[in-house]
């Protein structure tokens, strides 16, 4: 009951079109139970069908004078019962499917709004493949239970009620004589239920495992082939289908076996009936018309009840797929407003990080321990350190990707947790060195988060960052760059960033190894563009290539998430420690690369 309100709870912004439905299914079940009754009143009347007993209320002789032809008004009603059942059966089919469509409509929204709200720690715990997968398959699983299963669900229960109260009338000592089946067939269904519900858990989590495969070995094609890793990967992946595999046959068996159990059952109580009705026929206590049409009745009962088990069964999957998408909404990470909050418009003094640490939750490690630092206005402030040391973890603090486990981080002496978040982000322009470009033309990946800029407002960031001329040799602005700009050189992607961050036009500049991944040439491009990117700007800079900040105004040293040494480039060089040495090393390895 519990799986079934939180799928109500899905289906409650239509309750209009459901009660609809609802009505409409209650139709579908009650001229069924009608088309069956007719059998009673036609048997009754043929020669030797039993016309010579009293006719009941379910009889059409009962309301008709002696002496009508009650053939023609059989046959009338026979029609109009079928069409009305027609009718009533597409109709619900089609609401039904309305507010299937509506609910995975909302419930993808919900999913996608929750998943980009939530912080950066949220997607290292949450694969990407993971979270598609509770976007598209999850949320269909829910569609095709209200669409489908909940439909037919409801319309194969009212049948079985009505068809139920039917032979109820046509010999009630008989049917409560039958219910003793009830029990058996509810443990049944609940016992495959329970264990079907367990497979389909592990065959949701098995088709993650083959999507990530998939995924992991198709954008890093390159590095499988230069490995030779073809073969590896294939049998991992093989592992992976087959196990999935088996876990779908044991589904298959649990759903395929529940049917021919229940109609073992039925048979048996058919079995039984048989030799009672026979006894009851020859008795007098009930006509060949009774007999006919409570057997055809109780054929009719066992269709619905075979199909309901079915459809328990295909439910518990869609179960399934529900509780881990609500179990996605509940996990919450979010970095929000405080109630408080201000906004903010510009950069006018300083960003102070005052005595920061920082750790991910359930972790003992720490990125950061104890920073303190001060970026005064119009600086270029550069970031140098081993991998690990924490300077782009310092940058994320900044933005609040995360917020600090302890300490402060000031804009103009305001806490940034006391800042609206897109006010904050607003002051910020983020170029990296894994450029993120989006399958869309090169103006709108440059005006991407400022869509009120002009056409001469794009060009002219473009030609800021030495962008302009390589687009139009690709044919102009409107032309789509491909997923993630992969149709462009490392350089390029970097000028379309750059000429983003441009556009952006925000007081506060971060660069994180923008140019890094680049060869000389290209690098010297953006180098030009970078410096009209940082003009007027204050600017943090982590650097990989340490001869790039010889003119940072600061250059702070971390190691180990903690501020070893601070200063310009001649300061820290001529008092020797970890910056020297990285310098050093670097410059020889460039020399010896160079021969």
């Amino acid at each position: 009951m519990k799986d079934f309100r939180i799928l109500l709870k899905n289906v409650r912004p239509y309750a209009g079109l459901f009660a609809l439905a609802f009505i409409l299914m209650t139709f579908v079940a009650v001229f069924e139970a009608g088309r069956t009754a007719l059998l009673k009143s036609i048997i009754d009347a043929l020669p030797g069908g039993g016309s010579h007993q009293v006719f009941s209320r379910i009889d059409v002789h009962h309301y008709l004078p002696e002496g009508v032809n009650a053939w023609p008004i059989i046959a009338g009603l026979l029609v109009l019962f079928t069409m009305i059942r027609g009718f009533s059966e597409y109709a619900s089919n089609v609401l039904m499917w309305r507010v299937g469509v509506n609910v995975v409509v909302d419930l993808r929204r919900r999913l996608y709004d929750h998943i980009l709200q939530q912080s950066s720690e949220f997607f290292t715990d949450h694969p990407t493949n993971s979270l598609t997968s509770h976007i598209i398959s999850d949320a269909e699983r829910v569609q095709n239970a209200v669409s489908t299963l909940l439909a037919d669900l409801l319309r194969e229960g009212l049948t079985f009620l009505f068809l139920f109260l039917l032979v109820l009338v046509l010999n009630w000592r008989l049917t409560l004589l039958m219910l003793v089946i009830g029990p058996i067939v509810y443990l049944l269904t609940v016992r495959f239920g329970k264990r079907l519900r367990r497979i389909a858990h592990h065959t949701q989590e098995g088709t993650e495992e083959v999507l990530d495969i998939a995924q992991e070995t198709i954008s890093g094609s390159r590095i499988v082939k230069a490995f030779g890793m073809e073969s590896f990967e294939q049998r991992k992946f093989l592992k992976a289908l087959t196990a999935l595999a088996r876990t779908q046959v044991r589904a298959a068996r649990v759903v395929y076996l529940s049917s021919p159990i229940l109609e073992m059952l039925g048979v048996v109580v058919a079995a039984s009936f048989l030799l009672a009705a026979q006894e009851m026929i020859s008795r007098g206590t009930m006509t060949v018309g009774d007999f006919a049409t409570y057997i055809v009745a109780l054929l009719q009962m066992y269709d619905p009840l075979r199909k309901i088990s079915r459809i328990q069964n295909h439910l518990q999957q869609s179960f399934a797929a529900s509780s881990r998408i609500y179990s996605l909404l509940d996990t919450h990470s979010e970095i929000k407003d405080a109630e408080d909050a201000i906004t903010i418009t510009t950069l006018n003094d300083k960003i102070e990080i005052e005595n920061v640490s920082f750790k991910y939750r359930d972790s003992n490690d720490w990125i950061l321990n104890g920073v303190t630092l001060t970026v005064n206005r119009g600086e270029v402030v550069a970031l140098v350190g081993l991998s690990g040391a924490g300077k782009t973890t310092l940058t994320n603090l900044l933005m609040r990707f995360y917020d600090p486990t302890s300490g402060g981080i000031l804009i103009d002496g305001i806490d940034v947790k006391k800042v609206r978040l897109s006010s904050l982000r607003k002051q910020i322009a983020l170029v990296t060195q894994d450029v993120i470009l989006f399958n869309d033309s090169f103006r709108n990946n440059i005006a991407y988060g400022s869509p009120e800029f002009d056409d001469a407002s794009i060009e002219a960031a473009a030609a800021a960052a030495y962008a302009h001329d390589f687009i139009m040799e690709r044919g102009d602005y409107d032309t789509v760059i491909g997923e993630r700009g992969l149709k462009l050189s490392g350089g390029e992607r970097q000028r379309v960033a750059i000429a983003r961050a441009i556009l952006k036009n925000a007081p506060i500049l971060i660069l994180d190894e923008a140019t890094s991944a680049l060869d000389t040439h290209s690098e010297r491009l953006v180098q030009r563009a970078l410096a009209n990117l940082m003009q007027g700007r204050t600017t943090i800079v982590i650097a990989h290539r340490l001869t790039t900040i010889h003119r940072a105004d600061k250059i702070v040293v971390l190691d180990r998430g903690q501020v070893v040494d601070a200063g310009t480039h001649q300061e820290l060089m001529s008092r020797g420690g970890i910056y020297r040495d990285l310098y050093e090393l670097q410059f020889s390895e460039e020399e010896v690369s160079s021969l």
